[in-house]
């Protein structure tokens, strides 16, 4: 089973809509025990940090998620589900997160028109079946205003160009996130999804 986490994010039934276009089933789901017992796990999100941690901790679902990802269960996270990660964020007035990627979770700098919103290149930092068929500098859609600026950078995957040059995907283990939204994506987006996919399962 794929579980996409609900939380009350509002990007979930797009991401939903795009794993079903890929022709696999999901699950939308608040549920500890289904989250625990899902074969991938995605984590979708919009939003403000503070109030994401506060509907997962309400709902009981961040041990749940921890455990998923420490035991190397193939994980997606999206924009906010890839903040969420680190040690802890500048939004929100400073919130500790999930400490799962040791770092912090930054402020575009004051310079620049926030949050963006829009298209923007993916620099691939490493070689991974992951982007098989996707050329480096593809453009994916972004909507945010922070940043994650992990203190490990061997789990930077890629990196893109906003004023500053941020880490806008990890992957660690079986654990994928970007910052960017790849269900929003074309194309591109659907073709990363795919791959992850197919990287963790059988059969459709």
């Amino acid at each position: 089973m794929i579980a996409i986490i609900d939380y009350g994010a509002g990007n979930l039934r797009s991401v939903a809509k795009a794993i079903t276009k890929l022709g696999y089933q999901v699950e939308i789901t608040s549920d500890p025990n289904k989250v625990l017992e899902a074969d991938i796990v995605i984590l979708p999100g919009v939003g403000a940090a503070g109030d994401t941690m506060d509907s997962l901790q309400k709902l009981e679902l961040v041990e749940p998620i921890k455990r998923v990802i420490k035991e190397a269960k193939p994980f997606f996270g999206i924009c906010l589900g890839l903040q969420v990660l680190l040690t802890s964020t500048e939004e929100s007035g400073g919130y500790e997160c999930f400490n799962l990627i040791p770092g912090i979770v930054r402020l575009l700098p004051p310079n620049l028109k926030v949050p963006e919103m829009g298209w923007n290149q993916l620099k691939q930092k490493i070689s991974h079946p992951i982007f098989e068929g996707i050329p480096d500098m593809s453009n994916f859609y972004f909507v945010h205003s922070y940043y994650v600026d992990p203190a490990d950078k061997s789990v930077v995957a890629g990196e893109t160009d906003y004023g500053v040059n941020f880490c806008s995907m990890i992957i660690k283990d079986n654990m994928v996130a970007t910052q960017f939204h790849p269900e929003k994506s074309g194309e591109t987006g659907l073709k990363l999804l795919s791959n992850f996919l197919k990287l963790n399962t059988n059969s459709k």
